[in-house]
C-alpha cells in the first residue's frame, strides 16, 4: 500500500512553506516516526516524519514552495525492508603533528584527531600538511581528498579560495527572511520609533558573577549570565511603566499584568525572537535555563511556533557582536525593545575621581504613539538604577526605602 505525505497545517495565518532539504533520497527506507525532510514557514523551520515504514517516493523538490496539504511524497509500506545499506566509505584518523620543539614554559597538549578519507590521509602525512589550513567537505567533518590538494594548491589562503575571483550568485530568499524583511520595514513605516540611550556601570554585576559564578552552575547547572540580570531588571520597570509593557490594537491599548519577555536569537537561518513566559515570577536560575533552551532550540532549528508567538517586550543583544552602540527596531506589535551593547572599560568621573570602570551603552527604541519621553527616559534610568545596585532587585526598590516606606 502506498500512502501520501502531505505538508501538515502549522499555524492559522500560514498557507505556504518551503521544502528546504530531503534527508532520504528516492527509493531510501524510512522507518516509522523518522525524520525525512526539513520544512520551513515564514516563521519557523519543522520537520516532516514518515507516519509508517516503508520505501519513500519523492515528489517535491528541495527548493520548491508547497501550499499547506501538498503532497511532499509517498510511502510504500509493502517494500521489503534492505538487509543492509552501503557500506560507508571507510574512515582515517590523522594525528595533527606539533612541532618538534616546544617553547620550555608551554605544556604540551594532546595531538587533535581529526577525521580523513584513507587518501587524504596518506597525502596529510606525505606531504605534512597542517591540518588546521584545511576545510573539510565531507559529511560529519571528514576531510576528502580534494580538500587536501585545495589547501596544496593555495597556501596561506581559504582553501577553495580564487584570487581576484569577481563571481555572483544568486539565491532565492527563504520564507523566514521574507517575513523578517516585510516586519522590519513594518516597524519602521507603522510606529512613531525612537530611541533613548543611557550606559550603566556594570561593576557590580561583574563582581557578582566573578564571586557566585561557580557556586551557581553547581547548585542550578547553567551559568550566571548577562541576560538573567536585564531580564530581571527589565521585569520590574516594565511594572513601573506599564506602557512600555503595551500595544496599541486599533483605537485601544493593551495592557499586560505580566511580562512575556522576547529575546532576539541569531539563527542559521535568521533572527527569530522566542519568549520567555511570565518572565517576571522566575528566579534567575529559571532565566538562565529558559534561555539557554531557548537559543539551542534556535541554533537547531527546532524553535516551535509557539514558542516565538506573542511577547510583550524583547531585549536584544548586539554586544556578543561586539557592537557599541545601535538603534534596535521594535518587534511589533510591541512598543519597545531593548539594546544592549558591548561591555568596554573607560574612564569615568566618579565623586571627583577619575577611575576606568566597564561600562555598557543600553538603548530603548520606543513607538512614541504610546510611550511619552518621561516614561521611556524613567523605564530606562530605573533598568539603570536596577542593574548598577542588584540588591535592589530582591524587593524591587531600596530596602533601607522600603523599611522606612518612603
Amino acid at each position: 500500500m502506498s500512502i501520501e505525505i502531505k505538508v501538515p497545517t502549522v499555524g492559522e495565518s500560514i498557507s505556504e512553506v518551503t521544502l528546504v532539504k530531503w534527508h532520504k533520497k528516492d527509493g531510501d527506507w524510512a522507518n516509522r516516526d523518522e525524520v525525512i525532510a526539513e520544512l520551513e514557514s515564514e516563521k519557523a523551520t519543522f520537520e516532516l516524519n514518515a507516519e509508517q515504514a516503508g520505501a519513500i517516493k519523492i515528489i517535491a523538490q528541495e527548493g520548491a514552495t508547497l501550499n499547506i496539504g501538498d503532497v511532499v511524497c509517498s510511502i510504500d509500506t509493502d517494500a521489503a525492508k534492505p538487509e543492509g545499506t552501503a557500506a560507508a566509505e571507510p574512515v582515517a584518523t590523522v594525528k595533527e603533528e606539533k612541532p618538534a620543539e616546544q617553547p620550555p614554559t608551554t605544556e604540551p597538549k594532546p595531538p587533535t584527531e581529526v577525521k580523513a578519507t584513507p587518501v587524504a590521509a596518506a597525502i596529510i602525512a606525505d606531504k605534512k600538511v597542517d591540518v588546521k589550513e584545511v576545510t573539510a567537505s565531507g559529511s560529519n567533518g571528514r576531510i576528502m581528498k580534494q580538500d587536501v590538494m585545495d589547501a596544496l594548491n593555495n597556501p596561506g589562503t581559504k582553501p577553495g579560495t580564487v584570487l581576484f575571483a569577481r563571481n555572483e550568485r544568486e539565491q532565492k530568499m527563504s520564507n523566514l527572511r521574507k517575513t523578517i524583511s516585510r516586519r522590519l520595514v513594518e516597524a519602521k513605516n507603522t510606529t512613531a520609533m525612537l530611541t533613548t540611550f543611557n550606559e550603566v556601570d556594570m561593576s557590580a554585576i561583574m563582581e557578582i558573577r566573578k564571586k557566585y559564578k561557580d557556586k551557581f552552575k553547581e547548585l542550578h547547572g547553567v551559568n550566571l549570565g548577562f541576560m538573567s540580570f536585564f531580564t530581571k531588571a527589565c521585569t520590574y520597570a516594565l511594572m513601573e511603566w506599564p506602557s512600555v509593557n503595551a500595544y496599541i490594537d486599533g483605537e485601544n491599548i493593551i495592557y499586560h499584568d505580566f511580562c512575556d519577555i522576547s529575546i532576539a536569537v541569531s539563527a542559521p537561518k535568521g533572527l527569530v525572537v522566542p519568549v520567555i513566559r511570565n518572565a517576571e515570577s522566575l528566579s534567575m536560575a529559571g532565566i538562565e535555563a529558559k534561555v539557554v533552551e531557548l537559543a539551542t532550540k534556535a541554533k537547531d532549528n527546532k524553535l516551535t511556533i509557539e514558542e516565538m508567538t506573542g511577547g510583550t517586550f524583547t531585549i536584544t543583544n548586539g554586544g556578543i557582536f561586539g557592537s557599541m552602540m545601535s538603534t534596535p527596531i521594535i518587534n511589533i506589535p510591541q512598543s519597545a525593545i531593548l539594546g544592549m551593547h558591548n561591555i568596554l572599560e573607560r574612564p569615568m568621573a566618579v565623586n571627583g575621581q577619575v577611575v576606568i570602570r566597564p561600562m555598557m551603552y543600553v538603548a530603548l527604541s520606543y513607538d512614541h504613539r504610546i510611550i511619552d519621553g518621561r516614561e521611556s527616559v524613567g523605564f530606562l534610568v530605573r533598568v539603570k538604577e536596577l542593574l548598577e545596585n542588584p540588591a535592589l532587585m530582591l524587593f524591587g526598590k531600596d530596602p533601607v526605602k522600603s523599611l522606612l516606606e518612603l
